[in-house]
């Protein structure tokens, strides 16, 4: 967890950008050259470097050398990412904390038009943006572009992470309110998303809709050490924002059973009386308890409401095809879906 300020709080920095990088040098240079690029007053950048084997401590001491006084290495011994990142917000100076990866690249306008949707809605306790993604090098045709609004984001959340983690940035004084990311080996990965679920039960939270940063997929990034069961870790981080939510109504059996059926695609150990019905109504409380009534949905909540409720629908049905057809069944649907777009027709 978060422990006391390494450093004294100075106003005049905006904005401090954390850099955790293990095994990084062939990206952090870009990563960091997109950060010292951005237009904005009261900028510190942060790099910790979690004992790379390589040169990424080499590469960022030299960017230091001209990076007139914004630039700060530090230097560790492993012990992985999240921890790393408590590091940084302790020793962290601005108002607000950004994320930024080794791997991943900040494109123009990005820092500045978070500070300035945070100075305005001073409700808003972080705020991401969309994200092209890249495979290695090469830019993709794929996007990553999340909901916008609060109540969209928190109904999205009970079940998944709708933020790109190095586009967030964060209101210093809310991470450490909330305690940082969570060190606790048997709830990470994925540390993000369990950290958006605490904060989202306390404040707004929002993404900006423009694409504003490039997501790299690369293999291996920031350590992670032993054995990764991520789902299973998923499904519980969804199990407690459901029961949050729901409770006392349903039990933590019925949502975890809930966040089950949304992330597992084997259905296998699924509580029968848990129907695709209750599952619709559980689904239905949730979003009644964090947008009011039905009438007053925006139509992004609407959309983020059907999309949840079809994709339990389709679970359900899973369950029904025998095992020996799924797998006929997914290349005939992925078959007629290229078809029609090829022909240029709406896809259901």
């Amino acid at each position: 967890m978060v422990g006391s300020d390494e450093r004294q709080f100075v106003t005049s920095i905006n904005v401090t950008a954390i850099v955790p990088v293990y095994r990084g040098e062939r990206t952090l240079a870009q990563a960091l050259s997109s950060l010292l690029a951005q237009d904005i007053d009261g900028l510190e950048v942060i790099v910790i470097d979690d004992g790379s084997p390589d040169r990424s401590a080499d590469i960022a001491l030299k960017m230091q050398e001209t990076a007139d006084g914004r630039l700060t290495v530090l230097r560790q011994s492993n012990c992985g990412l999240a921890a790393t990142l408590n590091r940084g917000i302790g020793f962290a100076r601005g108002k607000y904390i950004a994320r930024q990866d080794a791997d991943d690249i900040v494109l123009a306008g990005r820092l500045a038009k978070q500070f300035a949707y945070l100075e305005a809605n001073p409700d808003v306790a972080m705020v991401g943006t969309w994200a092209h993604i890249y495979a290695e090098d090469a830019p993709t045709q794929r996007y990553h572009r999340h909901r916008r609004s609060a109540e969209a984001l928190r109904l999205e959340l009970l079940f998944d992470n709708p933020f790109v983690h190095s586009s967030m940035m964060i209101r210093t004084d809310v991470l450490r309110e909330i305690g940082g990311y969570c060190e606790d080996k048997a709830r990470q990965p994925p540390e993000d998303y369990e950290l958006w679920s605490r904060i989202a039960r306390k404040y707004r939270v929002a993404n900006i809709p423009e694409v504003l940063t490039v997501y790299r997929e690369v293999a291996g990034s920031i350590s992670r050490t032993g054995e990764n069961p991520f789902q299973a870790k998923v499904v519980g981080i969804a199990t407690e924002n459901i029961y949050h939510l729901l409770a006392p109504d349903y039990s933590v059996a019925e949502c975890s059973a809930l966040a089950e059926i949304y992330h597992c695609d084997g259905m296998a150990g699924i509580p029968a009386p848990l129907t695709n019905a209750k599952a619709r109504n559980m689904l239905d409380i949730a979003a009644y308890r964090i947008s009011g009534d039905k009438s007053t949905w925006s139509d992004e909540f609407l959309a983020a409401h059907r999309r949840i409720g079809a994709h339990f629908t389709r679970r359900f049905l899973r369950r029904r095809i025998p095992a020996p057809l799924l797998g006929p069944a997914r290349w005939l649907k992925h078959s007629a879906s290229a078809l029609l777009r090829r022909r240029r027709l709406p896809v259901s």
